[in-house]
């Protein structure tokens, strides 16, 4: 509807058009100067600048129904599925309209039939509001929404009364936040009157507390600091209050957590107790994307228990260092860089006051690695590794380390292989290497771990080697092969004995002396080999279930000699006081390396020829898929392997026991594995090893000396629905994995008390409302790990260990999952840790609640709830009984 197309009222005055036409004309003369000069332009510029529009930027509008332009009211109106878009600000809704007078623009949903849809949603960056109505201004751009709801950095926030100042201010008025899914009835939120929020930064609120289930709780505050960031921000981490019976209260794992960029940051954490304990943690992670990435960890914790002056007070200290890196293989091929560091106290796990880790509590050796390695490309290629390792039994507190260690490695050469095509012959398949490992090896125990004293008794030393080996065919059938190792060996000092008459009050007593000083000695051997492959197939016929049996036979046999070096040995007499001039005084052989770093050459010149034989039975059935036009292969029995060997140079018990071994299949990732040893010699009456074969001593062919049977299984609902297994249990982020325990929950399952996440955010694809009453599903998942070990070196005919560990995970609804871990141990007829495991989802919350009942280290509990969202992940409560470290 146009105005220009109006008929005039009847009262209307049409004014006369009073313009006339211009009468004078101008001479051509007149125009032109005498003088040439050009004519100056007297009109003055208009000072007057024009209004400014309001509307800077192209507004764009579409509506499924219709846009009607009123031009009375200096309306539009726009109407089903409707936007408007204005710069970077995007309105839909059922029904919009833009008012030209006001500058404004209001939105709201159609009620159709008691229902209310097409809700406006406002967008503007990457910020969305989806309100029930709003009011929009373009010149000012600010905004009146109603009942509005956003989500900010994992929070949800509903508003009843929402007033956008501009881009990065916005005010709130009776406002619920939550970081449930359902933000129409969300299981819990924090409502406060009035509140101020700065979109990716911070909500500053009024007085606010939380609600439950629509119900107030008491829990509140008088003002509320919620911070907003999609990056990691630095800031302080709430403790967790609690009481122990010997330590009193406790404020535990509060500190600061420090962003220090996008590759690095590191959180520190501070325990206290009354009683005067206390603890503290420093942990950083750092990453450089396709290049490495790792994590350290340094815990300290200083324990008192009981109070000064009784009889049961104590006081210790144990620590604990872990470190892990590891490089991305593409970031440089050619040079390496690794570390697994993870020692301490040897009693740590046992004693933390602030970790309910069972399984890493069982954990007897603690192991270190932190390695170098450069690859220098040529040919020949050379390898340089340089390395420190650590090796901790937490039993005995003794300590093995090796700082530094480097090894070097030229790689194989061939002198007389042809420069085009393939090595045939002895000769050309000569071809030899060199190797060097140098070490500086340090045994220690707890005590003086990190002291000047650990240095004292380093052993230092160097190994060089040259193995020179060839192999070749005889008969096209057997593999022959042999090899020369010379060795030379470096040391800075050794040792010298004597005897000295004057010690012991005249009755002599044996001195070493140490002598530095760099001495060396050179050894070398030799070794050949023939083997060969033998197939045996046995068919029955193919309509026959088994159509065919398979035996490979692979035997082996080598010659060693490894030569006597006596130049290296030395000796000294020992009188001994008798009245018999017969009796001579006693000579002992020793030599001046023993004790050093690898050890004295050998003394005694051996000759010995080795037997080994591995087989694998084989079968193939018919499938029970009628449509598999081939057989299928099971395997029956997979490396039975016998060796066992014969001593030339020996005087006596020539044979050395038989070592057979084996894996025999019984169903899918269920295999029996067994060792065992037969001794054909027999024993005296002190039952030690005599030079006589069992048989003809009254026994059997073999005696059984020892035996080991053991297997591994794990098994779960996904298995028989054909989905594989449910989680891989080699996960490098597993803590007990990387205290060097196992990384499944057959010794329990760790309990993070300093992060007590325990379900992964709900897929808001997943329904977990309810279940399919008439094809329900409970998923589970069952682990056993079984061994045995028989022992009869000197005929005590025992079983000295048999045990059984199980581990068992039952999703009882969507939303419970229950966990036991136990075991039995035969052979002391007692049941072994036993770990419960209670665990629910409670959506936006979680709960869980592990019972230690029964340990032989210690027993505990641990309950925990709290919110699942990080954003909040410091309201919580959780309490745990600590394990009694004097039982």
């Amino acid at each position: 509807m146009l105005h220009a197309q109006d008929i005039p009222a009847k009262n209307e005055v049409v004014i006369p058009s009073t313009i006339q036409s211009d009468t004078v004309i101008a001479s051509p003369k007149a125009i032109i100067s005498e003088k040439n000069e050009a004519i100056v332009d007297t009109i003055k510029t208009d000072t007057l600048k024009p209004k400014k529009e309001y509307l800077d930027n192209i507004v764009e509008y579409y509506g499924e129904d219709y846009v009607y332009l009123d031009r009375k009211e200096n309306k539009v109106f726009i109407y089903n599925e409707a936007y408007v878009i204005y710069g970077d600000i995007r309105i839909e809704a059922g029904l919009i309209v833009i008012d030209n007078n006001r500058k404004e623009v209001y939105a709201k949903g159609i009620d159709s039939a008691g229902v209310y849809s097409q809700k406006p949603v406002f967008k503007q960056g990457q910020n969305i509001v989806e309100p029930d109505s709003l009011r929009f201004n373009f010149d000012s751009e600010k905004a009146l929404v109603y009942n509005s709801r956003t989500e900010q950095s994992g929070f949800k926030v509903k508003a009843e009364v929402t007033k956008k100042v501009n881009d990065s201010v916005i005010y709130l008025k009776n406002v619920k936040f939550t970081t449930s899914k359902n933000i129409e009835d969300p299981e819990y939120y924090f409502y406060t009157r009035r509140a101020k929020f700065v979109p990716k930064k911070k909500i500053v609120t009024g007085f606010t507390n939380m609600w439950i289930a629509d119900v107030p709780t008491p829990i509140g505050l008088p003002f509320a600091y919620f911070p907003l960031t999609e990056d990691r921000t630095s800031g302080f981490i709430i403790p967790t209050v609690g009481e122990t019976s010997r330590r009193g209260f406790f404020f535990q794992n509060g500190g600061y957590y420090f962003a220090v960029n996008d590759y690095v940051d590191l959180t520190l954490l501070g325990d206290y107790y009354t009683n005067g304990s206390y603890g503290l943690r420093g942990e950083s992670t750092y990453v450089l994307k396709y290049k490495f990435r790792g994590n350290v960890s340094v815990r300290y914790e200083n324990l008192i228990n009981s109070e000064r002056g009784f009889p049961d007070f104590s006081q210790s200290s144990v620590y604990n260092i872990r470190w892990s890196h590891s490089q991305d293989a593409k970031s440089n091929p050619s040079s390496r860089f690794s570390a697994s560091v993870n020692l301490g106290s040897s009693r740590y796990f046992q004693q933390s006051i602030n970790q309910t880790n069972n399984a890493s509590a069982l954990v007897n050796t603690l192991n270190s690695s932190v390695s170098y390695s450069k690859t220098f490309e040529g040919e020949p290629q050379v390898n340089v590794t340089v390395a420190g390792t650590h090796s901790q039994n937490t039993n005995t507190q003794q300590i093995n380390m090796s700082l530094p260690n480097v090894t070097a490695s030229v790689s194989r050469i061939y002198p007389f292989a042809p420069k085009i095509g393939t090595k045939k012959g002895a000769l050309q398949n000569i071809n030899f290497q060199y190797d060097v490992r140098a070490e500086n090896r340090i045994q220690t125990t707890d005590s003086l771990f990190f002291t000047p004293e650990m240095f004292d008794n380093a052993q230092i030393g160097a190994q060089h080697t040259i193995p020179i080996s060839t192999n070749f065919k005889i008969l096209d059938y057997i593999s022959a092969s042999a090899s020369t190792q010379f060795q030379e060996t470096w040391v800075l000092k050794t040792i010298r004995r004597r005897f000295d008459q004057t010690l012991d009050n005249g009755a002599g007593a044996v001195v070493q002396d140490t002598i530095p000083g760099f001495d060396s000695y050179r050894t070398y051997n030799f070794s050949t080999g023939l083997g060969t492959t033998i197939y045996g197939l046995f068919p029955f016929g193919n309509d026959k279930k088994i159509q065919a049996l398979r035996h490979v036979m692979r035997p082996n046999i080598s010659y060693n000699i490894n030569p006597g070096f006596d130049q290296f040995y030395d000796s000294y007499e020992v009188p001994i006081v008798s009245a018999d001039p017969e009796i001579q005084n006693e000579v002992v052989q020793y030599s001046r390396f023993e004790n050093t770093l690898f050890g004295a050459p050998g003394r005694t010149y051996s000759s010995n020829i080795g037997f080994s034989l591995s087989n694998t039975f084989e079968a193939k059935v018919r499938d029970r898929d009628t449509t598999a036009t081939e057989p299928k292969k099971v395997v029956l029995l997979n490396n039975l392997n016998f060796s066992t060997a014969y001593n030339l140079a020996g005087d006596s018990l020539n044979i050395s026991p038989l070592r057979v071994s084996g894996s025999i299949p019984v169903i899918p990732k269920l295999d029996l594995n067994f060792i065992g040893t037969l001794d054909p010699y027999a024993l005296d009456n002190n039952n030690r090893r005599i030079d006589m074969f069992n048989i003809d001593n009254g026994g059997s062919l073999f005696r059984l000396t020892n035996a080991n049977l053991s297997f591994n299984y794990s098994f779960s609902s996904k298995d028989f629905e054909g989905q594989g297994t449910q989680k891989d249990l080699d996960r490098i982020d597993n803590d007990t994995f990387r205290n060097g325990g196992r990384p499944d929950d057959l010794f329990g399952d760790a309990t993070n008390i300093n992060d007590g996440r325990i379900f992964e955010p709900d897929d808001e694809n997943e329904d977990k409302t309810g279940i399919d009453w008439y094809n329900y599903k409970i998923p589970w998942d069952l682990r056993l790990a079984y061994t045995i070990t028989y022992s009869n070196g000197q005929r005590q005919n025992e079983i000295s260990s048999q045990s059984l560990m199980f581990s068992s995970n039952l999703e009882l609804s969507p939303r419970w999952k229950v966990g036991v871990s136990s075991g039995y141990d035969f052979k002391n007829e007692g049941v072994t840790l036993t770990q419960l495991r209670f665990q629910r989802d409670l959506e936006s919350w979680q709960m869980s609640f592990n019972w230690t009942p029964i340990g032989s280290i210690n027993t505990a509990w641990y309950f925990y709830i709290g919110i699942k969202s990080s954003v909040l992940s410091d309201i919580k409560y959780d309490k745990r009984r600590e394990p009694d470290q004097q039982l």
